[in-house]
């Protein structure tokens, strides 16, 4: 028997929690021609946006530099976060500190010429089961919705 769906309020709290909590994330991009690309990468929620660090020749850094868009999954499939949002390069040296911190990788010190990403959201999606589709944005926009709704 599924559990009861969760409120909005509910949603949100559980989605923040999975942002600061987990460190992998798949992350989805296309090139020019729209070809898909999903790769596994870490990150790290700053508060505001997630952070990558992936090689700035790679597909996955090319996509998401040349588009400034990305669709990131957190969490495992019965409880998962997932997040579109507008894509930056570079952070500052304490985000990355903390980006090495959350999980266990300092891209810095890569070989090799790594680039971090900033994903701000601009939509949040959350559910856990099929009764949690009705209601599962959680954010429109880069605002997070009226928690009561």
């Amino acid at each position: 028997m599924r559990p009861v769906p969760r409120s909005r309020a509910e949603r949100k709290a559980d989605t923040l929690a999975l942002l600061r909590t987990e460190v992998d994330c798949w992350v989805a991009s296309a090139d020019e021609l729209g070809n898909a690309h999903l790769v596994p990468l870490s990150h790290y929620w700053d508060g505001a946006a997630l952070v990558l660090a992936t090689p700035r020749s790679s597909p996955t850094a090319t996509n998401l530099l040349r588009a400034g868009v990305a669709r990131v999954g957190v969490g495992p499939t019965r409880d998962v976060v997932l997040v579109d949002g507008r894509v930056t390069e570079g952070v500052d040296d304490a985000t990355a500190d903390a980006h090495t911190e959350h999980t266990g990788f300092d891209a810095r010190t890569e070989p090799g010429d790594y680039v971090y990403l900033r994903v701000t959201p601009t939509e949040i999606r959350a559910w856990r089961e099929a009764n949690e589709l009705s209601g599962r944005l959680l954010m429109r926009d880069g605002v997070w919705l009226p928690l009561d709704a």
